[in-house]
């Protein structure tokens, strides 16, 4: 089963703009899925939150799978980034509690793989072709 997670920092803490942490924390989702034996097919990280496309074959859950990335990638973050705990998290997690999941089929996986792969850049970049901003509809003379 392949699946499109989305896990958010607590407190929509923008701890991803740090490129060190966004790093380590994707060397760390690529370690605990080599070890478990699950795929990680890509990753997209926005300032507070990271989307996933995995590929959790039928050994584990999304429940389980997301067991061990948040909670391995919480523990490490905090005890290899000390200042992340004492500014932003005070003793808790990284993670909040809640994610986002879907399963991605054969004709919504290659959106999927786009929209994933697109996180973190301009708002301008992920708007379709053709389509305003809403704001400019806002500052239009009236019809």
């Amino acid at each position: 089963m392949k699946a499109h997670v989305t896990y958010k920092t607590k407190y929509c803490h923008k701890i991803f703009r740090f490129p060190e942490i966004k790093a380590r924390c994707l060397e760390i989702f690529t370690e605990v899925s080599v070890v478990y034996g699950f795929i990680i097919e890509e990753v997209g990280f926005d300032e507070d939150h990271v989307h996933l496309v995995i590929d959790v074959g039928v050994r584990y859950s999304i429940s389980e799978v997301t067991r061990l990335l948040k909670g391995t990638s919480g523990r490490k973050l905090l005890e290899e980034f000390p200042l992340l705990k004492r500014t932003y998290f005070w003793g808790s997690g990284v993670w909040s509690p809640a994610i986002y999941f879907d399963s991605v089929g054969e004709k919504t996986e290659e959106s999927a793989l786009h929209y994933v792969k697109m996180q973190g850049f301009s708002r301008e970049v992920k708007r379709n072709p053709g389509q305003q901003a809403l704001l400019s509809y806002a500052t239009m003379p009236p019809v």
